[in-house]
């Protein structure tokens, strides 16, 4: 899932970046954000999993929205013989957030949950909204150590949040700005052939 204001198309190019061996028989999905007026810019419309209002206050309502298109997005893979024991959730910025969000809160028990550049999102209901099928489910976060929409301290508070919730986090941080880099794709690409059990258990 992408980031604010880009599109499905955006991380169509890691695919071959990420160099998955053929034997995982993966497919990639990549879902286009609605387009809604985001209060932070002006009210512009824009693609958005969700508004972002620039007061510290989130926007409960298309979170949880959004959170319905995955499901839905799900079920259609699942329909198409991927069971959820085989799909990723993955995202980047705001598509993180919903990867992260939407994971965690799923029924059935995933692979793994990949959250680049991004933060817990309603982290205060997670505790009480959280599905037991994915209470240890292997979670991959990273972040630039020089991002300037999302700090990293933000990032880390989510991190420790999701650390005391019991969750398993591979952490990993890279100096860059927000956007993903070389080193990242490289612990990525090892990160999910683990989970997707090509190399063992993922770390």
């Amino acid at each position: 899932m992408h980031g604010l204001g880009a599109d499905g198309h955006d991380f169509e190019p890691i695919v071959a970046e990420l160099e998955l061996p053929a034997t995982l028989a993966f497919r990639f999905v990549f879902p286009h954000a609605p387009m809604r007026p985001v209060t932070i810019n002006r009210g512009y419309v824009m693609r958005a999993w969700y508004d972002v209002v620039g007061d510290g206050s989130e926007d409960a309502a298309g979170i949880r929205a959004s959170q319905a298109r995955v499901e839905a997005l799900i079920a259609r893979e699942k329909a198409r013989g991927f069971p959820a024991a085989r799909v990723v959730l993955a995202g980047f910025s705001q598509g993180g957030a919903m990867a992260l969000h939407t994971g965690l809160r799923h029924p059935e028990r995933l692979p793994g949950i990949i959250a680049l550049s991004c933060y817990l999102p309603l982290g205060d209901t997670l505790a009480a909204e959280a599905s037991p099928a994915n209470r240890d489910v292997p979670i991959f976060m990273a972040h630039g150590t020089d991002d300037p929409i999302i700090p990293l301290d933000r990032a880390r508070r989510s991190r420790d949040k999701l650390t005391d919730l019991g969750y398993r986090v591979t952490w990993r941080e890279y100096p860059m700005a927000h956007s993903v880099c070389d080193a990242e794709v490289d612990d990525l690409s090892a990160w999910l052939s683990a989970v997707l059990g090509e190399k063992g258990e993922a770390r």
